[in-house]
């Protein structure tokens, strides 16, 4: 009897230990796929240029919703690469990714796309590849976590930035400086201390995803179920 329920134990230990295992990679499976259903019905409607914002479930992202008091913490241009819609982000290193990939890599599979308002005189094919030839440059280069300004390394928002200010010399957002967000919170503040120590920069220019999501040159194309926006 007690052999009987040692191998009981046991199987009911391994049956456990797999359900662990594979919940993770079924999980992603179903999240990828939600997205690429969300995805779909869009892909349509979409420029090349837009630009798509998310809640990230990085390890900063808390930090920087608090910082900024916005549920965006990444964004992206989005670009027909090959006859797909991709995304060229900075993350390490920037780099295009799959649309569909993107917002399920978000908080919920939830995102905004916005676009220039005035899109359909401002993003003619020379305009575009104008935008295009600005971000090449920036492409493959790191991601930077101290959010400097330079060039060596970028973060998402400022490479948005720099390549509308570039390419079409238009000024998605108004710079800031780091003195100017909220950095009150002890989140916000541990997250500092990792990236600076005690010598913070605050008067390093930066531009947020906030800050360009509230952009007055920029009107809302699609949503997928983000809150209070």
């Amino acid at each position: 009897m007690l052999h009987n329920k040692v191998r009981a134990g046991a199987a009911v230990l391994l049956l456990a230990l797999a359900v662990v295992a594979v919940y993770p990679r079924l999980h992603r499976f179903q999240t990828q796929r939600q997205a690429t259903a969300a995805v779909a019905p869009l892909a349509p409607a979409l420029h090349d240029g837009d630009l798509i914002f998310q809640t990230s479930l990085s390890t900063q992202s808390q930090a920087i919703q608090l910082a900024t008091h916005s549920p965006f913490s990444h964004c992206g241009l989005i670009y027909r690469v090959n006859g797909e819609w991709q995304v060229l982000e900075a993350v390490q290193p920037v780099k295009f990714t799959p649309l569909a990939r993107w917002v399920a890599r978000g908080q919920g599979g939830r995102f905004v796309v916005k676009r220039l308002r005035d899109a359909e005189t401002a993003l003619m094919p020379a305009a575009l590849a104008r935008l295009r030839a600005a971000g090449q440059p920036l492409t493959g280069r790191d991601y930077d976590l101290a959010f400097g300004w330079s060039d060596e390394r970028i973060y998402c928002s400022e490479l948005i930035w720099k390549v509308y200010e570039r390419g079409l010399h238009r000024q998605l957002g108004q710079l800031q400086r780091l003195r100017d967000f909220d950095l009150s919170a002890p989140a916000v503040r541990a997250k500092l201390r990792e990236r600076y120590g005690e010598h913070l920069p605050l008067d390093e220019p930066v531009i947020s995803p906030a800050a360009i999501f509230d952009s007055s040159e920029l009107v809302t194309v699609a949503q997928r179920k983000f809150p209070d926006r």
